[in-house]
């Protein structure tokens, strides 16, 4: 078996030094995902829902870039600058994985690098072949 290595394009990547998503086998780790739009900008200014969706979709290319599916994935991480705005963030990750209903939590942290992004998502996945 060999090393997983996916990137997503985000300009982070090579300055900082990480993959989207990196694994080995049947496991794959899927990095910190910023709702960064494919322009460099912030997807979906000031709103929850839309960043989270769009951290969704940009963990879903990466998941299925590594050869793996949505259904793989266990556990997720939903990092968020207001709690109290959870529910929004809930929506669309139900919504996404109703019938995958990996282990999940919800976080706050204070602040991301831009100020601008109100999510961050990581997710794990392990395929069961």
């Amino acid at each position: 078996m060999s090393r997983i290595r996916v990137g997503s394009g985000s300009p982070l990547e090579p300055r900082i030094g990480f993959s989207r998503g990196a694994g080995h086998g049947k496991v794959l780790a899927i990095s910190g995902t910023a709702p960064i739009a494919a322009d460099g900008s912030v997807a979906a200014p000031g709103d929850v829902y839309g960043q989270t969706r769009h951290c969704l979709q940009i963990i879903a290319r990466a998941v299925a870039e590594a050869g793996f599916a949505l259904e793989d994935v266990i556990r997720t991480r939903v990092m968020l600058t207001d709690i109290d705005r959870w529910q929004e963030a809930a929506r669309a990750h139900g919504e996404f994985f109703a019938g995958v209903r990996p282990a999940c939590t919800f976080v706050e942290v204070s602040r991301f690098i831009d100020p601008g992004w109100l999510v961050e998502i990581e997710a794990d996945c392990l395929r069961g072949d």
